[in-house]
């Protein structure tokens, strides 16, 4: 295959199905890349001292992958050698040990696309406009991200 035909690309999705690891992780690999960096943000059984039953997100669609595309776009900046990036987000509901989120990244070499993983769900979690709804056994709380401009920037 000449490189030419591998072209970078990003792979955005945000859909109510269960997310796959093996889906997500292969819409990244390529013959010219010896990394492949995943990040899954998992829904966990409890939240300070309160059982979880699950969690529900929403999203304002349009503007939240107008917004991964800015942070695919910063990461090409920042690191031009990363070739595939893919964010898939579960919007709806997600049940315990469920991924709510898989970015993966691929690169010629590991720092790369560890740094840019890291980066894309730090960024995604301060400026994208998904909300979580945490469901308790009584009640329930909408969650703002510690990240969050929107949510700093008032206090």
């Amino acid at each position: 295959m000449d490189e030419s035909e591998d072209v970078p690309k990003d792979f955005i999705n945000l859909k109510s199905e269960k997310l796959s690891v093996d889906e997500v992780s292969e819409l990244v690999i390529s013959p010219y890349c010896g990394a492949v960096s995943l990040f899954i943000g998992t829904t966990r059984n409890n939240f300070e001292g309160k059982k979880v039953i699950h969690l529900e997100y929403e999203a304002y669609t349009s503007m939240a992958e107008t917004e991964i595309k800015k942070i695919c776009r910063d990461v090409r900046q920042k690191w031009p050698s990363v070739k595939h990036i893919a964010v898939h987000h579960r919007l709806g509901v997600v049940p315990i040990t469920e991924a709510s989120v898989i970015i993966a990244v691929s690169s010629p070499h590991r720092a790369e696309s560890l740094e840019a993983v890291m980066y894309c769900i730090n960024t995604l979690k301060a400026s994208v406009p998904i909300w979580k709804k945490e469901i308790y056994e009584d009640e329930y709380s909408w969650k703002e991200n510690k990240e969050c401009f929107w949510a700093n920037s008032e206090k």
